[in-house]
């Protein structure tokens, strides 16, 4: 009996899994473009994945969609590939399934509350940035040679996309509030 629960919860976790890879994909074809990184709802999505799936499950949840798209499947703002590894916003994406993993790993370490969801999700929105930027000035810098300052890369990478961020985050812990409790209570059926 116990062998089944463990393994109706671990099929449970598996749906879920797929779909926030879905929901990020969906999250890629709602945009805004800019000079470098267009603006998405694929950062709602990764951080709910995290602190609602927790580390594992939300980590994986993401690399399914770096998969996806890497084996040339269309699931990224700018289609798929994987010559896709060589655009400015790639680090961005590789960045999602350590920001998952910290945010769930940060929401599941204790009693949950607005404060330690919303500081799972600034720290997985940190991770994102501190893969996604030096990643971006490598490729438009080496690869495609455009010599461009580290202001230009932190403006057009990052403070841009600040405010939309934190509406993302506002609604990532908002949603997680409500969701929570529906899938702890799924979870123990």
């Amino acid at each position: 009996m116990a062998e089944q629960k463990k393994q109706s919860k671990q099929i449970y976790y598996m749906v879920l899994t797929a779909l926030f890879t879905a929901l990020t994909i969906l999250g890629a074809f709602i945009r805004i473009p800019t000079a470098t990184v267009p603006f998405t709802l694929q950062i709602l999505f990764v951080l709910l994945a995290g602190i609602l799936l927790g580390p594992f499950w939300g980590a994986l949840s993401q690399l399914l969609y770096i998969l996806l798209g890497l084996i040339g499947l269309p699931v990224f703002a700018g289609g798929g590939g994987l010559a896709y590894v060589m655009q400015p916003s790639f680090g961005f994406l590789a960045g999602y399934i350590a920001g998952a993993a910290v945010a769930g790993w940060i929401a599941f370490s204790g009693k949950t509350s607005v404060w330690r969801l919303t500081a799972a999700c600034l720290a997985g929105l940190a991770v994102i940035y501190a893969i996604g930027l030096p990643y971006m000035a490598w490729i438009l810098n080496v690869h495609l040679s455009k010599n461009l300052d580290a202001k230009y890369i932190i403006t057009n990478g990052m403070l841009i996309f600040l405010p939309w961020d934190a509406v993302k985050v506002a609604g990532a812990v908002a949603l997680a509030r409500i969701l929570k409790p529906v899938i702890s209570r799924w979870e123990k059926q």
